[in-house]
């Protein structure tokens, strides 16, 4: 089994994980067979756009988050009396209701930042992905991303 496969299986996720209000996680979901749904515009912008959607804004403040032509990193906080988990699933549903399909594999990988790491380092590493990936030379020259220290 490819590590892919490993760091992603959503039953192996779910045990011990818990949602703290207040926190800040550094989140990453993954397509369907890692098809390259994201390529395409509009279901990028659906991606975008839904961060912000009232329902998530309620539970989630977004720190920063990049979408990848098939999957995404996220780092967000949640807010008092939000849950993680319901926060992800409502997210998810809506870029899928949005795009049309059901996109996503199941499961997502989290990880809860300790008060003491650096945020902005890990925005940084977030929205660097598209560079690390070879898709593009320089963060800037890549559309689908964002951060508040930017």
């Amino acid at each position: 089994m490819s590590i892919d496969k490993k760091i992603y299986a959503g039953n192996n996720l779910r045990s011990g994980r818990y949602s703290i209000a207040g926190q800040i996680y550094s989140l990453t979901f993954v397509t369907q067979n890692r098809d390259c749904i994201f390529n395409d515009l509009f279901a990028a912008r659906q991606a975008i756009l839904n961060l912000h959607a009232e329902a998530v804004d309620k539970r989630v403040k977004t720190l920063a988050f990049v979408v990848m032509p098939d999957h995404m990193h996220w780092l967000m906080q949640l807010k008092p009396r939000a849950d993680l988990s319901t926060s992800v699933r409502i997210y998810r549903s809506k870029v899928s209701l949005g795009v049309g399909a059901k996109i996503w594999q199941k499961g997502f990988h989290d990880r809860a930042l300790r008060r003491d790491e650096d945020l902005a380092n890990a925005a940084r590493y977030i929205i660097a992905n598209p560079v690390r990936a070879g898709i593009v030379d320089r963060v800037g020259d890549y559309p689908h991303w964002d951060a508040i220290w930017v």
